[in-house]
């Protein structure tokens, strides 16, 4: 997921960049207002899906990007700065910003928030298995019809239950980009994961199991799982009859393994 990062301090540009890269964004940096609108023209590369917007900017106020922005574009805009008031935060909102979030700020909610405004831009999911036909899971034959909720791998009906669909699905949204596990839950579960990281991994497990392809979804250490859309030339990770032995893999802990454990439906 390509992102425009609006930081006129290089510190906190670079620092944010690095965490940002960890979490599979490709980070632009735009020093200036000037540098972001310049950024934000089309030039054949995929387009933008969020910008950070600080409204400290050396040549024009941020609020005055943001509003130029949203002339030209629907990219989603979330504003990051030390401003606090209810003012700056209406006033920012009211010129189209899509969310609004002072410093400091945790990063966990930083990335949720950027997950969140990346959804509400993206066009409605096609229904159909058309859906996936010349997506980033097509090297790997995966059709997901999210209308009649139906997995398939090179052909072969996948049987999913209704919280491994779900779990699918919304790593399916961004591949290569890192879901936190917090985030899953709360996406998939609408719960907190507190105490539920067990319930994850065996759902992971079980994904893996079915789909045949072990090296689907990927652990990131301490942070959560990611998709992985690209089926390398000499994967041996090739789609197996449902029910086939598959190989968990291994999570942060080194105990992300489908053999034990309850899935949840």
């Amino acid at each position: 997921m390509r992102l425009l990062l609006v930081e006129d301090d290089d510190r906190v540009a670079a620092a944010l960049t690095a965490v940002l890269g960890r979490h599979g964004f490709q980070v632009k940096h735009a020093r200036s207002g000037h540098e972001a609108l310049d950024a934000l023209v089309p030039d054949g590369n995929d387009p933008f899906r969020v910008v950070l917007l600080d409204l400290g900017l050396p040549d024009r106020d941020g609020f005055e990007v943001c509003s130029r922005i949203r002339a030209g574009s629907g990219v989603p805009v979330i504003m990051v700065t030390a401003r606090a008031d209810i003012r700056s935060r209406i006033h920012g909102l009211n010129l189209g910003a899509d969310d609004y979030i002072t410093k400091p700020y945790d990063m966990g909610e930083l990335l949720a928030r950027i997950h969140a405004v990346s959804r509400r831009g993206l066009p409605a999911a096609p229904a159909g298995p058309a859906e996936q036909a010349g997506g980033p899971l097509a090297s790997r034959g995966i059709v997901i019809d999210r209308e009649r909720r139906r997995v398939s791998v090179q052909g072969r009906d996948v049987p999913l239950t209704r919280k491994e669909f779900d779990l699918l699905a919304l790593l399916a949204q961004s591949p290569g980009v890192v879901y936190r596990r917090e985030q899953i839950f709360s996406e998939v579960w609408r719960s907190g994961w507190e105490g539920n990281g067990r319930t994850l991994e065996v759902h992971i497990g079980s994904l893996r199991t079915k789909l045949g392809l072990p090296g689907l979804v990927e652990a990131v250490r301490g942070v959560g799982y990611r998709l992985i859309a690209e089926q390398p030339a000499d994967d041996a990770d090739r789609a197996a009859p449902t029910g086939a032995p598959g190989t968990a893999g291994t999570d942060a802990a080194g105990t992300d393994n489908a053999g034990t454990g309850t899935a949840e439906r």
